[in-house]
Order: C-alpha cells, then sequence, then structure tokens
C-alpha cells in the first residue's frame, strides 16, 4: 500500500532504500545533464543522477523555475548551481539524504530545515527511508526512458524476473498462451513464471480492475506511460501487506504527484514488414502554493504483423528450418477422408486435383493415396493493430496546515484489430448437391476443406475499456502521528467478436443436405450450391457471403470497490531509533459479469449469460518496524539491526478467514552494506470466473501415442469448489554501495517461493501433448462413440454447450479433455537475481556499466496431488534457467550513448529438442538541447535488437517456427523520439 508523504515530495526515488551509504555530496565530479524547466523537476533530474535522496515541501519550490544545468560538476556544486537565485538552501541531515529549506531573507518563521528520515517505498507500510527486507527493483522516469520502449508494459515485459509467456498480445495472438483468457490482447506482469493472476499490480498503492475473458490479472498497458514516475517491482510474496494476489509479488506503477509546466512526447517506431507504431501524449500541471494539479493524455496506434511477413511463420511447413510439416488435409482443393473407427481418426483416400476448369469434374480428377496439405493458420497476424487513448489526473490540495486532500483519475479505451484463424473442417456431401463427383461411384463422400483461400482468415476484434478514480485523505495527528483514507474504484469492460466465420447450418444448406431455409434471403437453386470439390476459387460471391456470415462476440465486466483507512506513526524510542507502527482496515467489493452470442451453428444467434458474481473482503492489517541498533548504539560490525513483522488478517464471505504474517531483518555490518532476509505466506483466490464461469467446449485435434491424430472435444470453464492457492516465501540477500571512484553496487538475491493447492489448468500447459503425456491422464476420457452407444451419448450431452462444433459429426470424436479449472499439485520455484554497476570517469566522459540477471535453479511442478515431480525449469512453456541484460552507457555534457546486449539462455521443448540461446543488442542515443529556440528539447533514438537476430527456432505444434514466450519475432525495431518540455 503506498503511503503519501505530507506536503512533500522526493524526487529521484531511484535505489532510495539502498542508497543511504552514498554520501550525498561527495566531491568526486559527474555528469550532469538537466534542462530548463521548473525547479521541482530540475530538482528530479539532479537526485537522480547524483543517486541521492533529496526532500522539500512542494510550495517551497512551487512557481519556480530553472535554467538547467549542462557539463561536469561535483555534486554540491551542481546543487548549489540550480538552487543560485532561488532563495533556497540545503543541508545534509545525514549521508546521502538532503533537506531544503528556506535560506536568509525569506519569511519569518520558515527558516528551519524540514526534518525527514523517511521515504515511502513499495514493500512497506511505513514511511521509511531503512532498507528493506525485501528486494526491489526501482525504475525511475529516467531510467524507463533509457530502456528504449514505447511504453512501461513493454518495459516491465522485458524484465529478467518476468516471464512473457502469458498474458502479452504475442503469445494471445499466436495461440500459444496456455491461460487463454487475453481476449483483449492486454500486457499483464508475469513474476517467476507462476501465472499473471498470481502478480499483484498496484497504481500509487490501489488495485486495478481485472481484464480479460477471466479478470484475474490488472493490464498495464492501459495506463498512460508518459505520466509515470516510477515502477517498483517487489520480488517477494507480500499478501501480508497488500492481500490477495501478491503470491509472486507485486508491481506498483507510482505516477507523478505533481508536475509544473509542459512536456510533450512523440515517438515512432517501424520494424520490416510492418508493426509500425506512434505514440503522442502531452502533460500540462501546475502547483501553488498549497498544491498542485496535471492532466496527462496518451495517444497510441500501431499497425498488425502478419504471418506472412516471416519465412518460418508463413505456411506452417517447418522442414526447410530442421522442423516437421504441421499443414494438415484441411485444405483447398480439399481431400476425400474416412473415419477409421478403429483408431477414431480420419484417413485421407483421395486428394481432390481440379482441371483447368477449377473444378474437378471425373474421377481423373482425384489422387488416390495422396493429401493435399494447408496450414490451418493461413495468413493470420501474429501482433493486433492497436488504437489506444490513455488519461490520468492527480489533484491535490492542502487545507491548512494538517489536512491534505487528494484525488486521481484515469481512463483507457483500447481497441485492436486482428486477422485469426480461419474456418475449415470435414463435411459430408452427396449427389443432392450438382458439383458432387466421385472417383468410385459412391453417392456421398467426406471432405476435408479449408475455406481460408475463399473467406480468408477470421477477423477478431477487441474493445478495451477502464476507468478508475481515488479520493485520499491526509491528516496529521500530531507531529509523529498521521492518519490516512482513501476510497477507491476501478472498472474494466471488455467487448470482443469474430467475424468472417462459417456457419455450419447454412453451409449445410448450401452443400443441399438441408432444404432451403425460407427464413433467409438464400436460395441454393438460384443463388448456387457450394463447391466442395474445387481449388479454393470455384464458388460465387453471393455462396460465400452466406456461408461467412457466422460470427460470435462476448462483453466482460469486472469492477473492484475498495475503502482503505490507516494510522501510523512511532510507539515508543528503542535504543537503535523509533520503534514504528501502522495498523488499519480494509473492505473490498468484487464483482464480475458475462454475456455473448454465438451465430456458428444455428439459423439464429445462441445468446448466452451468467448472473452477476460478487465477493467482498473486509481485513485488518499492521506492520511494526523495529531499529534494535542504530546510530546512537552501533558498534563495530553492528552499524544497524532493523526487525519487521507485518500480519493481514482477510475474511471472504465465499470461504471464510486467511491470516497471512511477514518477517524481515536487515543488518548493516558496515556502511554500505546491508544483509537481509525475509519469510511470509500469501494467498490468492481464484478469480469469480474461475469459479464460476459457465462450461463450454472447444475442438482440436490432438496427436495420440500411435501416431494417429484425435478429434479431441476440449472442455472448459469455471469450478465452483476451487480453494484458495497458497505459498510460502523466502528470501536472503545482501545490496553493497560503495563511495568514492567508481561507486560500484552489487546486489544479490535468493529466492523461493513454494505453492500449495495451484490455481490452474494443467492440460493447458501442454494442449498438444495432453493425450500423450501421463501426467495429465486424469483429465482424459478416450471415447469411441462410433462403436460404444455410451461414448455417443457422452460427446452429444454437450452439443448444447457454447463453443461447440457442427463441423464434426458426433461419431467421430476420438477423447474429451476436461481443461477446466483445477487445484493442482505443489509448485516450488527458487532462483538467484543480481544487479551490479559500476562508473568509470575516463576524462572524455563517464561510462556507466551496469547488469542484471534472474537464474531460475529448480522449478518443481505437480500436474496433481498424486503425479510425480517435473523438473521444468527451462522446459518450453516455463521460465528459461537464466535471463540477464548487461551494457554500458557513455553520457558527456548534453550527449548519452548506451548499448545493452540481452541473453535468453536455451532450454529444451517437449521432445527433448534444444531451442538455442537468444542474444540480441539495443542501442540508445541521447541528445538534450539547452539553446534557443529549442530549449527543453530532447532527442532519443533508439534501435532494438540492433543485428536484426532472429527468435531461435522451435518446431512449434501449430506451425510456428518460434517461441512467442521466450522471444520476438519482430526484429529490428528502429525508433525516435522527441521530448519537449517548457
Amino acid at each position: 500500500m503506498m503511503n503519501r508523504l505530507n506536503l512533500l515530495t522526493t524526487s529521484a526515488l531511484v535505489a532510495c532504500v539502498f542508497a543511504s551509504s552514498g554520501a550525498a555530496c561527495a566531491q568526486e565530479a559527474r555528469e550532469f545533464n538537466i534542462p530548463p524547466g521548473s525547479l521541482r523537476d530540475a530538482l528530479n533530474s539532479y537526485a537522480g543522477q547524483s543517486d541521492q535522496q533529496i526532500f522539500f515541501s512542494a510550495d517551497l519550490v512551487a512557481g519556480l523555475r530553472s535554467q538547467g544545468l549542462r557539463g561536469r560538476y561535483a555534486p554540491a556544486d551542481a546543487l548549489d548551481s540550480l538552487l543560485r537565485g532561488s532563495g533556497l538552501a540545503w543541508s545534509e541531515t545525514r549521508p546521502g539524504v538532503i533537506v531544503l529549506r528556506r535560506g536568509a531573507g525569506m519569511a519569518a518563521g520558515e527558516d528551519s530545515a524540514i526534518e525527514l528520515d523517511e521515504v515511502v517505498v513499495t514493500g512497506t507500510l511505513i514511511r521509511s527511508s531503512g532498507d528493506l527486507a525485501s528486494p526491489v527493483v526501482m525504475l525511475d522516469r529516467d531510467a524507463l526512458d533509457r530502456r528504449g520502449f514505447g511504453t512501461v508494459a513493454e518495459t516491465l515485459t522485458s524484465l529478467p524476473q518476468n516471464y512473457a509467456g502469458s498474458a502479452t498480445p504475442m503469445v494471445q495472438a499466436t495461440l500459444s498462451d496456455a491461460a487463454a483468457s487475453n481476449t483483449v490482447f492486454a500486457t499483464g506482469v508475469n513474476l517467476r513464471g507462476l501465472g499473471a493472476g498470481s502478480t499483484l499490480t498496484l497504481v500509487n498503492g490501489r488495485r486495478l480492475a481485472g481484464t480479460g475473458s477471466r479478470a484475474e490479472f490488472a493490464d498495464v498497458s492501459a495506463l498512460p506511460s508518459a505520466a509515470v514516475e516510477r515502477v517498483d517491482v517487489l520480488l517477494d510474496g507480500a499478501s501480508a501487506l497488500y492481500g490477495a494476489d501478491a503470491v509472486a509479488g507485486v508491481v506498483n506503477v507510482i505516477m507523478r504527484r505533481s508536475f509544473d509546466g509542459h512536456e510533450s512526447r512523440v515517438r515512432v517506431s517501424a520494424a520490416q514488414g510492418g508493426a509500425e507504431e506512434v505514440q503522442a501524449s502531452h502533460l500540462a500541471g501546475r502547483s501553488w502554493s498549497t498544491g498542485s494539479a496535471y492532466l496527462s493524455y496518451e495517444y497510441q496506434t500501431a499497425n498488425g504483423l502478419s504471418s506472412f511477413d516471416r519465412a518460418y511463420t508463413r505456411d506452417g511447413d517447418l522442414r526447410p528450418f530442421g522442423g516437421t510439416d504441421h499443414r494438415a488435409f484441411y485444405s483447398a482443393p480439399g481431400n476425400i477422408v474416412a473415419f477409421d473407427a478403429a483408431t477414431s481418426s480420419y484417413v485421407t483416400q483421395f486428394a481432390i486435383r481440379p482441371n483447368a476448369g477449377g473444378t474437378a469434374q471425373g474421377p481423373a480428377d482425384f489422387a488416390a493415396g495422396t493429401t493435399n496439405l494447408q496450414t490451418t493458420l493461413q495468413g493470420i497476424d501474429l501482433l493486433p493493430s492497436v488504437e489506444r487513448h490513455s488519461v490520468y489526473g492527480s489533484l491535490r490540495q492542502s487545507l491548512g496546515e494538517r489536512l491534505e486532500l487528494t484525488a486521481d483519475l484515469r481512463y483507457s479505451l483500447r481497441t485492436n484489430e486482428i486477422a485469426t484463424a480461419g474456418a475449415g473442417g470435414i463435411f459430408s456431401v452427396s449427389n443432392a448437391n450438382p458439383w458432387f463427383v466421385s472417383p468410385t461411384g459412391s453417392a456421398s463422400h467426406t471432405i476435408a476443406y479449408s475455406f481460408a483461400r475463399e473467406l480468408g482468415p477470421a477477423r477478431s476484434h477487441a474493445r478495451s475499456e477502464s476507468l478508475g478514480f481515488t479520493i485520499g485523505a491526509r491528516y496529521d495527528l500530531s507531529a509523529d502521528w498521521s492518519l490516512e483514507g482513501y476510497v477507491a474504484q476501478a472498472s474494466e469492460r471488455a467487448d470482443y467478436g469474430l467475424t468472417n466465420r462459417v456457419n455450419s447450418r447454412y453451409l449445410n444448406e448450401a452443400l443441399g443436405n438441408l432444404p432451403d431455409d425460407p427464413t433467409t434471403p438464400y436460395r441454393a437453386a438460384v443463388d448456387g450450391y457450394f463447391n466442395l470439390f474445387g481449388a479454393g476459387t470455384a464458388n460465387s460471391r453471393a455462396v460465400l457471403d452466406f456461408i461467412g456470415s457466422g460470427s460470435a462476440g462476448g462483453q466482460e465486466r469486472s469492477r473492484s470497490t475498495s475503502a482503505n483507512l490507516m494510522a501510523q506513526g512511532p510507539i515508543w524510542r528503542l535504543p537503535g531509533g523509533d520503534l514504528m507502527l501502522a495498523v488499519g482496515a480494509q473492505v473490498r467489493e468484487e464483482t464480475f459479469d458475462t454475456g455473448g452470442y454465438t451465430f456458428l451453428s444455428a439459423a439464429s444467434p445462441f445468446l448466452y449469460s451468467s448472473p452477476t458474481r460478487e465477493r467482498s473482503v473486509s481485513a485488518a492489517f499492521a506492520e511494526v518496524r523495529a531499529p534494535l541498533i542504530g546510530p546512537d548504539n552501533a558498534r563495530p560490525g553492528l552499524r544497524s539491526l532493523v526487525l519487521s513483522l507485518a500480519g493481514r488478517v482477510e475474511d471472504y464471505d465465499e470461504f471464510g478467514t486467511t491470516t497471512n504474517p511477514k518477517f524481515g531483518l536487515v543488518w548493516s555490518p558496515f556502511e554500505g552494506l546491508g544483509v537481509r532476509t525475509s519469510w511470509g505466506t500469501s494467498f490468492r483466490a481464484g478469480s469469480l470466473p474461475q469459479r464460476f464461469d459457465q462450461t463450454g467446449v472447444s475442438t482440436a485435434f490432438l496427436a495420440r501415442e500411435n501416431g494417429t491424430t484425435a478429434l479431441t472435444l476440449l472442455l472448459t470453464g469455471g469450478n465452483a469448489d476451487l480453494k484458495p492457492e497458497t505459498s510460502e516465501t523466502f528470501t536472503l540477500g545482501f545490496d553493497y554501495r560503495g563511495k568514492g571512484e567508481g561507486r560500484p553496487s552489487l546486489s544479490l538475491n535468493y529466492f523461493e517461493t513454494r505453492f500449495s493447492d495451484r490455481i490452474a489448468r494443467p492440460v493447458n500447459e501442454n494442449l498438444y501433448g495432453a493425450l500423450t503425456d501421463p501426467n495429465l491422464r486424469p483429465f482424459v476420457t478416450f471415447v469411441s462413440p462410433a462403436t460404444s452407444a455410451g461414448d455417443l451419448a457422452l460427446v452429444e450431452s454437450y452439443s448444447g454447450l457454447p463453443g461447440f462444433s457442427g463441423l464434426y459429426p458426433t461419431s467421430t470424436y476420438g477423447a474429451v479433455v476436461d481443461s477446466r479449472w483445477v487445484n493442482t499439485g505443489a509448485v516450488q520455484v527458487s532462483g538467484l537475481d543480481l544487479s551490479a554497476s559500476y562508473e568509470w570517469d575516463t576524462g572524455a566522459g563517464l561510462l556507466v556499466f551496469d547488469t542484471s540477471a534472474s537464474w531460475i535453479l529448480d522449478y518443481e511442478t505437480r500436474p496433481t496431488p498424486t503425479a510425480p515431480v517435473r523438473q521444468v525449469a527451462g522446459l518450453i512453456g516455463y521460465p528459461v534457467k537464466l535471463r540477464a541484460r548487461s551494457g554500458v552507457t557513455w553520457s558527456r555534457g548534453p550527449l548519452r550513448l548506451g548499448v545493452h546486449w540481452s541473453h535468453v539462455d536455451d532450454y529444451k521443448d517437449f521432445a527433448g529438442q534444444t531451442i538455442n540461446a537468444w542474444d540480441t543488442l539495443d542501442a540508445q542515443f541521447n541528445w538534450s538541447v539547452n539553446r534557443a529556440p529549442f530549449a527543453g528539447l530532447t532527442l532519443q533514438f533508439g534501435v532494438q535488437n540492433l543485428l536484426d537476430e532472429d527468435p531461435p527456432f522451435y518446431d512449434a505444434p501449430l506451425g510456428f517456427g518460434f517461441d512467442a514466450g521466450q522471444a520476438s519475432l519482430i526484429g529490428r525495431v528502429i525508433s525516435l523520439q522527441l521530448i519537449q518540455r517548457w
């Protein structure tokens, strides 16, 4: 929960937890690049570039301007230069902590320094500048810009600790998202690969509404990136602090607290073959003596990327790349097939080979024992087109010396368009159809056919609208104690649909299998019959428009409303400092409802809806921070020792009460080194859709152990009996921040998370191996409805559910697979996180070397409580064992150039084949102009994947030759961004 500093603003929260060992005014000269503008923004930039903490009240700098600063200065001289003429002075309350005050000649009674030893950070409820027991990655505004991405969402996706194999637009578009819920192409954060629903995402410490078809994760791409001040990523379970869902960690997006003046941004980027993108934003704000307000608007538009634009995604035949041919017998021209009851699969008898007229007209136009092949995903988009509007506004006003009111509003509207899989299936046709022809003299045939060439891919559209607001207040009860409360509401609406789909009822009418329906305008005798014996160009537009009028759509709405009240302050004085307490309560209500229609297998749309589901949660929480050793009782080897304890009790109206504690300890043996450890428990209740979603079905062709392919019925839906998943987390690490030349820093963190009753769909983690994976056997029922009346009745019992396809006879299914939500067995993940940096003054500029890495030591999972343990680290669908990012940045005056190398370790597919490592280079050039008429202008030129490295080859079952979870097929992306501040 993000607490606010009363009448104070802090700039440069970069490493604010760990930087206290650095001397704020150490005299080593540094490069400064601070554009003209408001004094507040100049001080923000100064603090970030000097790696210090600097505190001042908002009214202290209200209306003051700065001429900026360029060049090489000692930090003290740089600060003196920025404050020259402002009437302000500074002092250092302790090494690394600077406080501003009014200088001589200012108003009487206002010449005392602001005493503040507290910094608000994610990972604690208590305002404190002390080191945290849990590891936190902090990305400030400058660090976000240096990454070179257009949005905060893309930056978070690239973090080594994040696994992008779910809840991203690319994995959704390529149909490789095991969660299969991201219907609006949102972007979530999936720390450690434990699922996007296990990472809690906050904005200013407040919850977002869930997105997608199950509302189980928050969409970080809905936020206007230009209004973001920083992002904190807490790499530790934190349900004791934040409640449910903080299992793998917490992402807290901190928006700018205030802003003076204007800032405009324009960014354009492009890659080979598509994915062109334009972003534009404007931020306008004003501060006054008792408050501030600002408003930010951001617009984004991006083109999609077609599978035709990359050779390894073009046609499903991956043999030229060392893979296999994933094309299927659904093609145009089609194939005559027959159902083999012994294997419950279809086999090809004849390939249709139309003559020069474009259609088969006799037995000579068939090839026995051969097969026409075609990819079922021909021409789909691998990235959707995007249009997004985002707005964020903030207002802050003090009433007297003790009360401050705050409010913020955020709104986003995003639309997506994408070409997705076209229709195909197996159809019966008889000599009642005038186009019918048989190579054997039969009166009917079963034909496998694809409509992709005639109808093209299906068209998918999505619209995501989110709205959130917070109203809060803080009252200073005394000089030390404060009371803070807020009311927040967030809502998300998702609308999505498919068009250009085949309506199987209309198709059977056009084939002559059903009489003309008088309620439709189509007449087979007049408009023509559908020809299954052509080359994909034999049917008229009238026939195609009729059969291709199928569609489907849905809507989901989620809402989260909460009220929070918390008091904090010191209880008593310990030898090492004040014993701090934060205590509070929260109530929260969540709702979700869904509805939609399908128009794919009947003469009229099938409408469905679910009742509104609600959940009420009440909570009480507390945190204590006890400095056992501090400046007053320090001794050799015990510079400081801080104990923290936190606990939270939450009561759900569905399943009862859960209690989660957290323990932390931080020890500093000498200045610059901190050793920390934490232990705690966390939990996540199943989302409302995961518990109550309506059961539905879909179809897939899955491989059997004998090499044949079975038509499979997949069951989807919720599970009202789901129990909450629980976890136990442990971390141990150290942080070193050196002083003097080089200012070296090093952080190392060991983490371990153990899940119980994890909520998942085990089948989806290896869907295409569901019939062959022995661990998934409890979810599979093999059937033979052609020979068993009981099996036929079982398949037909699902025919009334949403999603049941009329394209396949019910007697031809070979398996029923249950992919609904269940509580699975245990999961254990452990590993190491590393970050380090070093500065080198070359005389010709400042070089900064930095590196960050995440190394998975162990990742064990059980798909069921009785299944054997599986080691999945470095396996397709899970995080690789090592991800790293390292580089160097050179800066001198207004110029900055950075080059970074990103590494994704090699890993295995389910067949045991190695997927090679992926290494890419990114480069960025910055130039800040400090001369009229362009003062305040910054130019950023970036290149991602500088050497245009293709993703490593993966022989994916869908016929795409790459893994969207670990690599991008976009290739080299060139971007140019202009930032103007005034």
